[in-house]
């Protein structure tokens, strides 16, 4: 089913005024800079922290684990709420860094749309194109962002050449800059015939706005120099002649990106970005789920865990799971089944999220986002509802790439590594594989700076040192089949076995010639790469 015909969908106000989106982009484009102007101007922050910025007081808001803090970079995704004007925004900031693009795709199926953001500079690069695929596959509604024109940019018209052809959407200017770098003006607000003029001196004020009738009000000439108003005045006319106009219906289905432009460190263009958000963005949509859809408009709260923290605050040894609500109107204290084990749920002390900070949630509509604090009963791809037996579908779980063998630096404390890693394990920030022989564990990641992630978080928050060497395989394949010919399998197989931690079979290898053989000589057996978190 498209978005376009969602919206059709008669829903209350509350919930037809959430906006439910994540900030999708390359590493050092600036989205966390961008997140950070969101909060800004949803009056969530009094001062927005650029993540290179000096000095504690300028750490960013959105980046809680020491470790983004100490590197700049954002490594694990985070979700915000705020309200701006009549919208309420639900915030998902997601790591850049590919090494984690896992919990990137997860958090995904958990929005109702995407901004993505490209440096002006360097126009679309690899992590961006691989996370639009994923948008692509969900058809979600993708607003783009073109930061750092403050800065030397690119040709306008290259760029968004670029992003039409690599990414095969089509692409319709909201705003248009007037000048680059350090001639670079503002923006023409297209949709709002608008200019939009930049503050450089303070960064953190809105930009001004001077309404005007159109390219031919003489104000124009007041505010720009004559030789960029010819250009700008050539520009829009090819515009007009070489790019479609706004479609708000094919923006929806996912065949249309409109584009902003401006500079997040100048706070300049991003309030025209929210609104472009709050006016056309999507309202909460319909989620896919087994045996039956789930409209976001059905009286019955349900749920799903699309994401597990440990230790967001270390000094209570807590686990919070993030979980998108797809219907109804939840409230503090209500009691909801978890599907997978068919227990109730008392939700006494749900947590809506500023970052890091969070406070009490009194209630909460579809579209939010809302964490809840348990002791390791919640994971990944968990459906809570008021009863009914029904599972969200469609988030994955990826096979890693990279395998290590990890030893705690006390051998006497192998039991609490093990607690640590089928607490990261849970939270989906690596896979853990036990061997069917011999002791220790094998830890599964995407990227190598996992491994360094997980190393620091087990002694920050464990107090317990730990190496990672060299393991003899090199990749893991879920095992599925018909469970005497499994049995079978697992028993002629052991030196390559391993449980992860959910319990389910893993067929280690050390060559793509272990695969192809177990395929030519198990023709009823699946080696799964990915698989679906349904549980």
């Amino acid at each position: 089913m498209s978005n376009a015909s969602h919206t059709a969908l008669d829903l209350p106000d509350e919930i037809a005024r959430r906006r439910t989106f994540a900030i999708i982009s390359h590493p050092d484009a600036g989205k966390t800079t961008l997140t950070e102007k969101f909060l800004l101007y949803g009056g969530a922050i009094q001062m927005a922290g650029q993540v290179r910025a000096k000095g504690e007081a300028r750490r960013t808001r959105s980046d809680f684990m020491q470790m983004e803090k100490d590197r700049g970079i954002s490594v694990s995704a985070s979700a915000m709420s705020f309200d701006f004007g009549r919208y309420r925004f639900n915030l998902v900031d997601t790591p850049g860094h590919s090494d984690f693009s896992e919990d990137t795709y997860r958090t995904l199926t958990a929005v109702d749309a995407a901004i993505m953001v490209i440096d002006g500079a360097k126009g679309v690069e690899s992590q961006t194109q691989k996370l639009f695929e994923v948008c692509r596959m969900r058809d979600l509604p993708i607003l783009t962002f073109c930061n750092k024109m403050d800065r030397e940019s690119r040709d306008t018209f290259e760029i968004i050449d670029e992003i039409q052809e690599n990414l095969a959407i089509d692409v319709t200017p909201a705003s248009w800059p007037i000048g680059v770098g350090r001639d670079f003006l503002g923006c023409y607000d297209i949709l709002n015939d608008r200019l939009e003029l930049m503050d450089r001196a303070d960064r953190n004020k809105v930009s001004e706005s001077v309404k005007i009738n159109g390219l031919d009000d003489p104000k124009l000439a007041e505010h720009v120099p004559a030789d960029l108003l010819e250009q700008l005045k050539e520009e829009l006319e090819m515009v007009r002649e070489l790019l479609p106009e706004f479609d708000r219906e094919a923006f929806l289905e996912g065949s249309m990106t409109p584009i902003w432009f401006g500079s997040a460190i100048n706070s300049f263009g991003v309030k025209e970005l929210m609104d472009g958000m709050g006016d056309y963005g999507p309202v909460p949509q319909v989620q896919t789920a087994q045996p039956r859809p789930i409209s976001p408009d059905e009286k019955k709260v349900m749920g799903f865990v699309f994401k597990v923290q440990a230790n967001m605050d270390p000094k209570h040894r807590d686990r919070v799971a993030f979980v998108r609500l797809a219907s109804g109107h939840f409230k503090r204290g209500m009691k909801l089944t978890h599907v997978r084990s068919k227990k109730p749920m008392a939700i006494s002390n749900p947590v809506l999220f500023l970052a890091s900070d969070r406070e009490l949630a009194e209630e909460a509509w579809a579209g939010d986002i809302i964490g809840i604090p348990n002791h390791g009963q919640l994971r990944i791809g968990d459906t809570l509802t008021e009863g009914e037996d029904i599972r969200v579908t469609g988030i994955p779980s990826f096979a890693p790439e990279l395998l290590q063998s990890v030893r705690a630096g006390d051998p006497m404390k192998s039991k609490h590594l093990e607690k640590a890693l089928m607490q990261f394990a849970e939270e989906g920030a690596a896979k853990v594989f036990k061997p069917a022989i011999g002791s220790g564990f094998i830890v599964g990641v995407v990227g190598a700076l996992q491994f360094e992630v997980l190393a620091s978080r087990i002694e920050l928050e464990y107090g317990l040192p730990v190496s990672f060497s060299p393991s003899q395989f090199t990749s893991a394949r879920w095992v599925t089949g018909p469970k005497a010919k499994v049995d079978a399998f697992v028993s002629v197989n052991q030196q390559h076995i391993s449980h992860d931690h959910n319990g389910d079979i893993v067929y280690m290898t050390r060559l793509q010639w272990d695969i192809d053989r177990i395929e030519r000589d198990y023709p009823d057996l699946t080696l799964a790469s990915t698989r679906e978190l349904m549980v």
